[in-house]
């Protein structure tokens, strides 16, 4: 199984400076206490931990193909007593099979850009939410990679990988059935999309 385009897992510490609040973020993304979550791309959990707390004592099912960094996660919702965050490793496209039950909100992180088949992508995102779920995308704007500055160095996807709001709104319309619900702007590089199973 071959990893997504440029989706390795950045080092906390300048992730931290681009992005202190990631839970606030979910918050004003819609994410809600009562709901399932998983995560597409998860990483060590800089998205899934603080969805796991915003909707504790539901499961967020964090999937990744990496193994040490799913080992890593397991490690620090250790040390912050979350017990609700489930490490699922497996393949994001084939979401179905490696799930054990739809979700209410779906979230693919900085990790929809390096999809080498994003419409198959979201049909399997698509059948792992529950009827009038969430499906959660959040990409970097399509800004040169020279201009998106963290800690003195330029980061994220090559620019030849980053998509606008509206390339990635087309993408998952043409493949699914979902409704556009909103956009919102998540300074300073980045925009996520909201949009609904219906």
């Amino acid at each position: 199984m071959e990893r997504f385009q440029n989706t390795g897992q950045p080092d906390w510490d300048w992730w931290s400076k681009l992005w202190p609040t990631p839970g606030a973020t979910l918050r004003d993304l819609g994410l809600e206490s009562g709901e399932s979550v998983a995560e597409v791309g998860c990483g060590s959990g800089y998205f899934a931990l603080p969805a796991a707390q915003i909707v504790e004592p539901y499961p967020v099912y964090a999937i990744d193909l990496n193994e040490a960094l799913l080992d890593e996660l397991e490690y620090l919702a250790d040390q912050q007593n979350i017990e609700n965050v489930n490490p699922v490793h497996g393949d994001a496209r084939n979401l179905t099979a490696v799930l054990p039950e739809r979700v209410d909100t779906l979230v693919v992180a900085n990790t929809f850009h390096g999809v080498d088949n994003q419409s198959g992508l979201v049909e399997q995102a698509l059948d792992a939410i529950e009827a009038d779920g969430s499906l959660i995308v959040v990409n970097w704007h399509d800004y040169s990679r020279e201009t998106t500055i963290v800690a003195n160095e330029p980061r994220g996807p090559p620019t030849e990988l980053r998509m606008t709001p509206e390339e990635t709104k087309d993408a998952v319309l043409s493949a699914s059935a979902a409704a556009f619900d909103r956009q919102a702007d998540l300074p300073p590089y980045h925009y996520a999309l909201v949009f609904e199973r219906s």
